[in-house]
């Protein structure tokens, strides 16, 4: 597959040679667990100094607090007056009613149950967490559920310039643990076969070589299907700056600079004992093409297309990634 010239045409669109599904290449033969897991495990064993993604930043409002069990434990986050988010644990210190169902006045967080006021400053018995907002994405740190040596911020990947960048953020959970998650996006030769809607002429044509590869990452080449055998033609590469998060670049091709990031959250357990994850997708799209600063500005227009995409995927991936933690769990997994 032939990629798009340094000079970018009047449109993105790529007339792709005629194929069929169970015509295409067999990837099977590549996909070796030996080399997923390989990639998996030097993931995992990435610091992440204790942060966990909590939720999509616009998410987080100073009109309504924000709440999610991470990690077995209860957070609520809201913004101050001058627009700060805050984050704490989610029981209120009195009574511990649920401060989730609280309202947010004068950048205060205020319990329902009986009035009382708490802010940042904390209350015997109520401490407030680490946070950290990086524009699309807020971050809690929990040294006690993460176990590691804490770090002062999160590892964050590369992104787009923010003033040149449109950002959409889905949110989805699963029956399975973060590493099945990882796993599921650390086996890039599944896309065009798991999902012909849309990707298709998927190669991988680079690979971690080694015990310690400097960078770590896999490298692909696909198109983006849009409609019939039109699509978008990109190189991509996949690393992971942390354990629980694998992250998309597009580094030749329409979008050159655009990530998509994939972190997995866990949440707890279920009632029948079974973990629970959130997968927390934040795509962050730019373009040098003069028309991308009009779609920024319709931005409230285009993010449930990219959303809905993102959904689209990981109805069938959080599926796989459900049946890779029940088969891992039981002994039943290859490797």
């Amino acid at each position: 597959m032939s990629l798009p010239d340094p000079a970018p045409r009047r449109t993105p669109l790529r007339r792709l040679p005629a194929s069929t599904w169970e015509k295409q290449q067999p990837t099977w033969r590549d996909a070796a667990p030996g080399v997923i897991g390989a990639a998996l495990k030097r993931a995992l064993a990435r610091p992440s100094g204790n942060w966990f993604v909590l939720a999509a930043a616009a998410e987080v409002r100073a009109d309504r607090p924000f709440g999610r069990v991470i990690a077995g434990t209860e957070v609520v986050a809201w913004r101050g007056s001058d627009g700060t988010v805050h984050a704490a644990p989610g029981a209120c210190p009195h009574l511990r009613a649920p401060l989730c169902r609280g309202a947010v006045r004068e950048g205060r967080l205020i319990c329902r149950w009986h009035g009382l006021a708490l802010d940042s400053d904390g209350f015997p018995g109520w401490t407030p967490f680490p946070v950290h907002d990086d524009g699309v994405l807020v971050w809690v740190r929990l040294d006690q559920a993460g176990g590691e040596e804490s770090l002062p911020r999160p590892v964050l990947p590369e992104r787009p310039d923010a003033a040149r960048a449109l950002a959409a953020v889905e949110s989805m959970a699963g029956r399975c643990e973060p590493e099945d998650v990882v796993a599921n996006r650390l086996d890039p030769w599944h896309g065009s076969w798991f999902h012909p809607h849309s990707f298709v002429r998927l190669r991988v044509t680079e690979v971690p070589d080694g015990p310690a590869p400097d960078p770590d990452r896999m490298v692909v080449e696909v198109a983006f299907k849009v409609a019939g055998r039109w699509g978008v033609p990109v190189r991509a590469a996949f690393t992971c700056p942390e354990p629980r998060t694998v992250v998309m670049h597009i580094i030749e091709g329409e979008g050159t600079g655009s990530a998509v990031e994939t972190h997995a959250t866990p949440l707890g357990v279920d009632g029948s004992g079974v973990p629970r994850t959130a997968v927390i997708e934040a795509t962050i799209a730019t373009s040098e093409r003069a028309g991308f600063g009009a779609v920024r500005r319709i931005a409230p227009a285009v993010r449930p297309f990219i959303r809905a995409a993102a959904r689209r995927l990981w109805r069938d991936d959080l599926a796989y990634a459900e049946r890779r933690y029940t088969l891992r769990t039981s002994g039943n997994w290859p490797g």
